[in-house]
């Protein structure tokens, strides 16, 4: 089975841990991108009008993609993985998910939090996805070895 590895990182933590699963496996990656780049202003949780507050406060928000060059057509497994902000994914990663046939594809996410679990909603938006296998969902730190990233990637590629 061929494999995709695809994430979004505000940071550089969560592309930092995908590259790493990409590389032990063999398989391809591709970083999801906001069209608009977040700025350190945009990711201030604390303040209630950042445009990462807003977008996480609106469940049906839809950032636009900076591409949809993503070659999750030539995937049979596409692994999809983001930090995790308000106990979910970015709304970006909503936006991928939506831009994309994953007819016939496993679709397994995965996340980067240092203490927050991987949240229901992700996994719950990728089993609305028609005509999709969805894996289930796992959260590492990001210092993550690759022999673990590799494990269970395998594992799920089969």
């Amino acid at each position: 089975m061929k494999a995709l590895v695809t994430c979004f990182s505000a940071g550089g933590v969560t592309a930092g841990l995908a590259r790493r699963m990409a590389e032990a496996v063999g398989a391809a990656f591709y970083e999801i991108r906001p069209a608009v780049p977040y700025t350190a202003e945009d990711l201030d949780w604390r303040n209630q009008q950042s445009r990462s507050t807003v977008e996480m406060l609106d469940k049906n928000c839809r950032p636009a993609l900076a591409d949809t060059d993503a070659p999750v057509a030539e995937a049979d497994v596409v692994f999809v993985g983001y930090p995790v902000w308000w106990y979910r994914e970015p709304s970006i990663v909503d936006s991928f998910l939506s831009a994309y046939d994953f007819t016939g594809k496993k679709l397994v996410l995965f996340a980067t939090s240092g203490s927050s679990d991987i949240g229901p909603e992700a996994p719950a938006r990728a089993a609305e996805i028609t005509g999709v296998q969805v894996a289930a969902a796992r959260r590492f730190p990001a210092d993550a070895p690759a022999e673990e990233l590799k494990a269970w990637a395998e594992g799920l590629i089969g």
